[in-house]
């Protein structure tokens, strides 16, 4: 008999489906994790919506590849290896980057493997199912990490996309006497207002409409909080820099507004990061980065080798965790992770763990 166990499937937009599915085999090299806790990743309530991202226009140009195990921001308990699998061992707690590099193609072999061609992220292909399961194999090609005995299950499923926001900063290459601007501060947004302030600059400002939100990043370490709904952004900005406008702009939000106005919310020579996942088209005067600020525009996709430096962080205190994962839930409950709870406001982050409260 066939040797199951239950995981989240998505067939189609809309249409996931707690279930049982055939239980992993491994190959040589792979490693099988009993999973411990999961977040849930704007991608993942994208894809469960229909986000023409994930789902395309049609099979030709379609990145999902149905059907298959969503979630990539997991960790979890080795309980088999197949042959060897240098620095793991039977029992350690391992998350694993999000991506799983082909290992052949142009930027694999330049050591750019965050940006491999074949871009296969765990939870949206049959090959790479993701954390949404009791169990989820990481093939040998994937790049996996013990994490510290110490870690708590918030730390633990954490690490994933704080290391994205490092990366976004890392890409931002901040500097002692700039002013930093993070537009949009759920988890991610909340953490690099935290790791920009490791790096000194002058300002750190936030962009964010959520009262509770705003709150916790200044916890974090942001030094003012704007909302934009309540006044003009660019305005408040070019206040508080002199009339010259903000060193850096780090777009988390993914919307285009929040895009366009970063735009103009930069100073001569200014630095723009698109981090966040645009929900549509973004209009924008092109001049502006051009003719008008010699802006520079830089790209942050995934986290390109960070995760040591992040679990590093987080065990020595300098990287906080505390209050950005806001609820849990059983993986039987997965339908309330796509619609997060109204009983409060969303602060940051949902995940699911195994040893969750059944949430009404």
């Amino acid at each position: 008999m066939e040797k199951t166990m239950k995981a989240v499937v998505t067939y189609a937009p809309g249409d996931n489906r707690y279930e049982d599915f055939p239980m992993h085999e491994l190959e040589d090299g792979e490693v099988l994790l009993k999973v411990k806790g999961c977040g849930i990743c704007a991608g993942d309530l994208k894809a469960f919506h229909g986000g023409i991202r994930v789902w395309g226009t049609s099979e030709a140009d379609r990145y999902m590849e149905p059907p298959c195990i969503p979630g990539h921001e997991f960790y979890g308990e080795v309980v088999d290896i197949k042959g060897e699998v240098p620095g793991i061992a039977i029992g350690d707690d391992v998350c694993a980057e999000q991506v799983v590099p082909c290992g052949h193609c142009h930027f694999c072999r330049t050591g750019k493997y965050w940006m491999c061609q074949r871009s296969a992220v765990f939870g949206f292909k049959k090959y790479a199912n993701g954390g949404f399961a009791e169990y989820v194999k990481l093939p040998k090609a994937s790049l996996k990490h013990v994490l510290p005995k110490s870690f708590t299950k918030e730390q633990s499923v954490l690490v994933e996309p704080i290391a994205c926001g490092m990366h976004a900063l890392e890409q931002a290459n901040i500097q002692h006497d700039d002013v930093v601007v993070i537009a949009g501060l759920g988890a991610i947004g909340t953490s690099m207002c935290n790791i920009a302030n490791l790096k000194m600059p002058k300002l750190v400002i936030g962009l964010e409409v959520r009262e509770e939100r705003a709150r916790r990043a200044r916890e974090y370490g942001a030094d003012i909080v704007l909302n934009p709904v309540e006044c003009n952004v660019v305005e408040e900005i070019m206040k508080l820099t002199g009339g010259l406008g903000c060193d850096v702009y780090v777009e988390a939000s993914g919307s285009p507004k929040s895009a366009a106005q970063g735009l103009n919310c930069l100073r001569n020579h200014g630095r723009y990061v698109q981090m966040g996942v645009l929900s549509d088209l973004v209009t924008a005067d092109w001049n502006t980065i051009g003719d008008g600020k010699e802006l520079t525009i830089i790209g942050s996709h995934l986290s390109a080798k960070v995760y040591p430096a992040v679990i590093r962080g987080i065990e020595k205190g300098l990287i906080k965790t505390d209050g950005l994962i806001s609820h849990c839930f059983k993986l039987q409950d997965w339908a309330k992770l796509m619609k997060p709870p109204k009983k409060t406001p969303l602060l940051s982050k949902l995940c699911w763990s195994r040893n969750s409260p059944a949430i009404s």
